[in-house]
């Protein structure tokens, strides 16, 4: 299920309501391209109960992307596969990174909170070592 998206974009951009011919009008290309790219795994449209391919526009995006990287950047269609997996990976990790950033700044809070606990309750905490046993204990040798 998508997220709602800052810009409000979230479930409308996944919607998938374009047949192959608009999709392919909208990304610039012939609907050729489209089903080859579909065979390349590049692109996954939704289907039809009777299969026919509905493209998003979450999809035309990734084909813009695609006719970009191919036409203006000149790669090849197995590196821009690539480049399309390493930019998941990426948005995975920065997913990942802020979930850790939270999750640390929680931490801190929740440190500061103790130490203000421990400050008021009367002062630093002593090291076990450095209190001297009683005799019975093996203390003042």
């Amino acid at each position: 299920m998508a997220q709602e998206r800052e810009d409000g974009r979230g479930r409308d951009e996944e919607r998938a309501v374009y047949i192959i011919s608009v999709a392919a009008e909208l990304a610039g290309m012939h609907p050729q391209t489209l089903r080859i790219y579909e065979r390349k795994g590049l692109v996954r449209p939704q289907r039809t109960q009777g299969n026919t391919r509905r493209y998003s526009e979450r999809d035309i995006d990734a084909l813009r992307r695609i006719a970009d990287l191919t036409q203006e950047q000149g790669v090849n269609l197995a590196g821009v596969k690539m480049v399309i997996q390493m930019q998941a990976e990426i948005e995975a990790l920065r997913r990942r990174t802020d979930e850790l950033e939270a999750q640390l700044r929680s931490a801190r809070r929740a440190a500061q909170k103790a130490q203000a606990r421990r400050e008021e309750r009367g002062g630093p905490i002593v090291p076990f070592r450095s209190v001297e046993l009683p005799p019975w204990e093996g203390g003042l040798r």
